[in-house]
């Protein structure tokens, strides 16, 4: 549900962002992130927070750098520069530059417990039952009884509306199923903040729709998500902030009726406007 703010105080950001002084403490933070692979550098100083309870959207063209920069927020990808802090832990690194990387393994183990990842491409488990793709990590990783477990991923199926198919196999399931399967995995994790990587974009618009539902249903419970995704109306009706990148670089962002209603930039108008005619 997007936030009321109205009363709020607010400051300018260099960019022309606004930062609301009565927010709460971010979840996730990333300052100064800089990310490159070989000589192509892809992020070039990338701030982002997400508070409790906000959804942020990243918007952009191809190659701009969006999922990059969630696949650094939990260190699939490790930025050269800048600094990572989640739940008021920043993160501790060693070396520098191509050899940087995090000095603290147990800290990286808590950050992808508690920072769930939902992929554009499920990335379910083929040999195990939807129901089992879900008690996976819960026992395994968090030490849940197999039981409570069990008792939870039928709850969190049901919440995602594909109750029926714990024992069916993600073969035999639909894209827009087994995105919520992934979703329902995720949340098995009770996480404190959820990353979405593109979660529409290999789904047919009636499919897609079925996910998008329940990323609003998430939404509107003030779960903490940052979410990367090509559908223009899930970004403006769901976000709290919207951040549009190009190149590397925030282009253009804030509150996301200003975005997409008002934008400053002529990229971002641009852009919009190729979106608007898909």
């Amino acid at each position: 549900m997007k936030a009321d703010n109205k009363n709020a105080e607010v400051k300018s950001t260099p960019d022309g962002g606004l930062i609301d002084q009565n927010s709460k403490p971010a979840v996730v933070s990333l300052t100064n992130i800089h990310k490159q692979f070989g000589n192509l550098e892809v992020l070039k100083g990338i701030d982002l927070e997400a508070g409790a309870g906000e959804v942020v959207s990243l918007i952009g063209s191809s190659g701009s750098g969006k999922s990059t920069l969630l696949r650094c927020a939990n260190l699939l990808e490790i930025p050269q520069q800048g600094d990572i802090v989640f739940d008021g832990e920043a993160i501790k690194w060693s070396g520098s530059g191509l050899s940087r990387k995090p000095a603290d393994s147990d800290q990286v183990r808590k950050l992808r417990t508690n920072l769930a990842m939902v992929f554009q491409q499920f990335n379910l488990w083929a040999h195990l039952t939807i129901l089992q793709n879900i008690t996976e990590a819960p026992v395994t990783v968090l030490g849940r009884v197999p039981s409570e477990a069990d008792a939870l991923g039928h709850e969190l199926l049901e919440k995602v509306g594909i109750g029926d198919k714990a024992a069916s196999y993600p073969s035999q399931l639909s894209g827009g199923q087994q995105q919520r399967a992934a979703i329902a995995r995720a949340l098995a994790m009770e996480p404190k903040a959820m990353l979405f990587d593109e979660p529409t974009s290999a789904l047919d618009p009636e499919l897609e729709a079925e996910v998008v539902r329940v990323i609003k249903t998430l939404a509107d419970e003030g779960r903490t998500m940052i979410i990367v995704t090509h559908d223009m109306k899930l970004a403006r009706d769901v976000a709290n902030h919207t951040i549009f990148l190009h190149q590397g670089l925030i282009e253009e962002q804030g509150d996301p009726e200003q975005v997409f209603r008002n934008p400053k930039s002529e990229r971002l108008q641009q852009f919009l406007s190729a979106s608007a005619s898909v």
